[in-house]
């Protein structure tokens, strides 16, 4: 197992989702971010940073079987790269770090570990970025000497603005494998994945 220490951003605000938080939904038998949470901590020797914000007990609650390191976000209002940088600050060292987003389904540690070797293969210091037929995926993974870098100037080194302004800092993962393009953004999101990952549920409700 690589030295890789995964983060798992869990504080949003979960706007298009009206008043359900997304990541306590039930999918598959799981609670979505205990299933992110899960797959990370397949693929890591660290105990897995679990950023809050948003809804902070109730995402604790969820996860409190689980071997996690949480780090709240007072800034959480301020979007996305206000977790990434108190993740990036909270987390251990490591030769790498995954980010990941708490409200991926079908992310699993076959997944990852998929991501994580393309990484240590080929990325030479870079930002790996999973690219599904040209639609930029999550989670990434940031090596080291990027971590520094993005730490120095977290709002205009955000990872989508490091990456897009500096392209010779990203390695792009090429893969079909659409887990890394698959989030729950609104209820409609969550009824395709549940259709998918708890096909008897379908038929049961079609059927009463």
């Amino acid at each position: 197992m690589s030295d890789t220490a995964a983060i798992v951003l869990a504080a949003g605000l979960s706007r298009r989702m009206g008043t359900a938080n997304k990541l306590l939904e039930p999918i598959g038998g799981e609670i979505l971010v205990c299933r992110v949470v899960a797959a990370c901590a397949a693929v890591t020797q660290h105990p897995v940073v679990v950023i809050t914000g948003h809804q902070d007990k109730a995402i604790r609650m969820a996860l409190r079987d689980a071997s996690v390191k949480f780090v709240h976000n007072t800034r959480f209002e301020g979007g996305q790269m206000t977790s990434v940088d108190a993740g990036l600050r909270g987390a251990p060292e490591a030769q790498s770090y995954l980010i990941a987003l708490g409200d991926q389904p079908m992310i699993t540690a076959g997944c990852l570990d998929e991501l994580l070797q393309a990484h240590h293969a080929k990325a030479d210091g870079r930002i790996t970025v999973p690219m599904v037929e040209g639609v930029r995926g999550n989670p990434i993974v940031v090596p080291a000497a990027q971590r520094a870098r993005m730490l120095a100037d977290p709002i205009n080194l955000g990872c989508r603005k490091l990456t897009r302004t500096a392209p010779e800092l990203v390695h792009a993962f090429d893969t079909t494998n659409r887990s890394f393009v698959v989030d729950i953004d609104t209820a409609a999101d969550l009824a395709l994945v549940r259709s998918e990952l708890e096909p008897d549920r379908t038929v049961t409700n079609e059927t009463h």
